[in-house]
């Protein structure tokens, strides 16, 4: 009889972002471009090390008598963890979808191309969030440039973490929490992005990149208003929305936009010391706009929401709201599940979701040697965000080496690609 394999506790984060799959598809990238080849036998065998090295990487999501785990599986399981695309594949973005409850937690794909490989690792939600994937992509470089200087390097092993948010909840007294609880205010759905349909389509990208020049130019306008870049991206993306939507109830009317918030920069004294896990949560902020409205209109009215939300301790009633709900088992969080799709189909609406990366840093993941013995520069880096269809949308914002890139992935045929194009053109243009 084999043994049982390894389990490990999945806290109410983990099962949350697990189960919004549901509604979109919680498969996160980040993508590489590099000017030249990569070394796609070290490659294989880097992601192969990483994965041993740490017992959530090597699992799947499972549930065993009503209880949700990170199981973990055996070796002879890890083989799809590592993709070589053949030269010409490249347009086939995004990867394919993670499954969180197969595993291993990460993918790494190499699409070859006459201009240099494109590297895409992959993540799902709910194993960790965007800043999660981006430790895990520094991992796998380190233990890449590792083996190319000792065949036999292995990286560190990682022992079971805490992946709750315990640590989070610990800065707060049980009467502190009471009141960040008793005064959020809930989600209330007020609009969404046009879709022709429900239903599924073609998993699609498109995004715009603008000049380090437009980049400065956002930063001169936000310091003249007393607002940050990213007020200045959601004062954007929200006119955009309005304005692509066309509808006259918008106008004037209170709508609402969730964005994101790390809660590991928030909260920890060394979040860069922080494992691959989720500690993102999205929060709620209310605008109103006139037919019309420029962006030197709203940008007070935005900079003055967000920086009230901020100092509102964000994170900690959603916290707490999750662990309320697990508290009922695994029944509980499949109804809470149930009665949000039936609300999104009720009422067709579902807030639409921003969301800024930050920067990349190359010096994070570089250097690279290449399959030549050269070392690789790299050409960009790109976050991928989750596919949203009806009625989900999601924007992110990312910057490398002062280019900014605003980026959507949504599917083809509920959502008209022109449609999707225009709207980002139309956050482009309201950008200073």
């Amino acid at each position: 009889m084999s043994p049982s394999p390894a389990r490990h506790p999945a806290p109410a984060f983990d099962v949350f972002n697990v189960y919004f799959e549901r509604i979109y598809d919680p498969t996160m990238h980040v993508l590489f471009a590099f000017n030249g080849e990569i070394d796609g036998d070290i490659m294989r065998e880097a992601a192969k090390r990483l994965i041993a090295s740490n017992p959530y990487i090597r699992s799947r999501f499972a549930e065993v008598d009503g209880q949700p785990f990170w199981e973990e599986i055996p070796e002879e399981q890890w083989e799809g963890a590592f993709v070589l695309v053949p030269a010409g594949d490249d347009e086939n973005l995004p990867p394919p979808p993670l499954d969180v409850r197969s595993g291993p937690q990460v993918r790494v794909s190499l699409y070859r191309r006459a201009e240099g490989d494109l590297l895409a690792v992959t993540c799902h939600h709910g194993f960790c969030d965007a800043h999660g994937a981006t430790t895990l992509a520094r991992h796998l470089f380190a233990a890449y440039r590792g083996i190319v200087e000792d065949p036999d390097f292995r990286p560190v092993p990682v022992e079971p973490y805490d992946r709750s948010t315990d640590r989070i909840l610990a800065l707060y007294s049980e009467e502190e929490r009471k009141r960040a609880f008793a005064g959020e205010e809930p989600f209330v759905d007020r609009w969404r992005f046009p879709a022709e349909r429900t239903g599924r389509g073609t998993p699609r990208v498109a995004c715009r990149t603008l000049s380090p020049d437009r980049l400065l130019l956002a930063k001169e306008f936000g310091k003249r208003h007393g607002a940050t870049v990213n007020d200045v991206l959601i004062g954007a993306f929200f006119l955009a929305l309005q304005r692509i939507r066309g509808d006259p109830s918008d106008r004037g009317a209170p709508r609402s936009l969730l964005t994101s918030a790390d809660l590991r920069r928030r909260y920890l004294k060394h979040p860069e010391e922080c494992p691959p896990m989720n500690l993102s949560i999205a929060y709620e902020v209310t605008f109103s706009a006139d037919e019309g409205a420029r962006l030197e209109d709203i940008i007070g009215q935005v900079t003055e929401v967000t920086s009230r939300r901020k100092a509102e301790s964000p994170g900690l009633a959603a916290i707490l709201f999750y662990e309320g709900i697990m508290a009922g088992g695994m029944p509980a969080v499949r109804a809470f599940f149930d009665g949000m799709i039936e609300r999104y189909r009720r009422s067709g609406l579902k807030n639409p979701v921003f969301s800024n990366l930050g920067i990349f840093d190359p010096d994070d993941y570089l250097p690279v040697p290449g399959r030549d013995g050269s070392m690789l520069d790299l050409l960009d880096i790109q976050y991928l965000p989750c596919v949203c269809w009806p009625y989900g949308f999601l924007m992110t914002a990312s910057t490398f080496r002062s280019r900014l890139t605003i980026m959507t992935a949504y599917e083809e045929g509920p959502y008209l690609t022109t449609a999707v194009e225009q709207f980002l053109g139309y956050v482009d243009g309201y950008l200073p």
